[in-house]
C-alpha cells in the first residue's frame, strides 16, 4: 500500500468545472449537474484501493445522510485503467451498485480533472460551499486500514455540519492519506 497525502488545495479555490462520464447512469454530469444547493463533496477515489474499499459504507452513508440537507456528494475516478483495470467504467458500475452509492460516480479519463483539483490519492475529499468555494479538504477521519481506528467520517461530518449551521470552519485541516493516483505515462508531471 502507498501512503499518499493529499495536495491541501487552498481553501477559498473556486471548484474546477467538468463533464464526465457517470458509470452508472451513463450520462455526463457536469459540476453544475451535480452540484448541491448547500454544498458539495467533491471525492477521488478508486476501485482497487484497500484505503478507498476501507471507508466505502461510510461514504455511502454519509451521502444519504447528508443529501436531505441539501449537500450533494460526487465521486472521480481518475487512474490510467491501462495498467489498473480494475478501475475501469464496467467495474466502477458494479462497485457503485453493490456498495449503494446514491451519487454520480464519474469517470475521468483523461486525467485532466484530477490535475485541476491537484488530487494526489484516493480517497481525497473536498468540501465546496453553496457558491462552489473550498471549504473543506483532507481526510474522512483518522482511521486507515489496520490502524484499529473506527471509521467514523468524523472530520468530513464536522465540516459538513459547520457549514451547514453557518458556522467557522476549522483550518487545522489533516491531510488524506491513501493509494496515489495511477498517472498515465503521458501524463505525469
Amino acid at each position: 500500500m502507498a501512503n499518499t497525502p493529499s495536495n491541501m488545495l487552498p481553501l477559498g479555490t473556486q471548484a474546477p468545472n467538468f463533464k464526465l462520464l457517470d458509470v452508472v447512469s451513463n450520462e455526463n454530469c457536469n459540476l453544475a449537474d451535480c452540484k448541491g444547493v448547500n454544498g458539495t463533496v467533491i471525492m477521488f477515489i478508486s476501485n482497487h484501493c484497500p484505503f478507498v474499499k476501507h471507508v466505502n459504507a461510510r461514504m455511502a452513508k454519509l451521502a444519504k445522510e447528508y443529501k436531505s440537507k441539501g449537500i450533494e456528494f460526487v465521486a472521480i475516478a481518475s487512474n490510467a485503467v491501462e495498467n489498473y483495470p480494475q478501475d475501469g467504467p464496467e467495474f466502477m458500475k458494479k462497485l457503485a451498485i453493490d456498495e449503494g452509492f446514491i451519487f454520480p460516480y464519474l469517470y475521468d479519463q483523461t486525467q485532466s480533472v484530477a490535475k485541476a483539483y491537484d488530487a494526489a490519492c484516493t480517497p481525497d475529499f473536498y468540501l465546496f460551499d453553496a457558491d462552489l468555494k473550498l471549504v473543506y479538504r483532507g481526510q474522512l477521519d483518522s482511521s486507515r486500514p489496520g490502524n484499529n481506528i473506527p471509521v467514523t467520517g468524523e472530520d468530513l461530518t464536522n465540516a459538513l455540519d459547520a457549514l451547514l449551521n453557518n458556522q467557522p470552519i476549522s483550518e487545522d485541516q489533516k491531510p488524506s492519506l491513501g493509494c496515489n493516483i495511477k498517472w498515465r505515462s503521458d501524463n505525469v508531471t
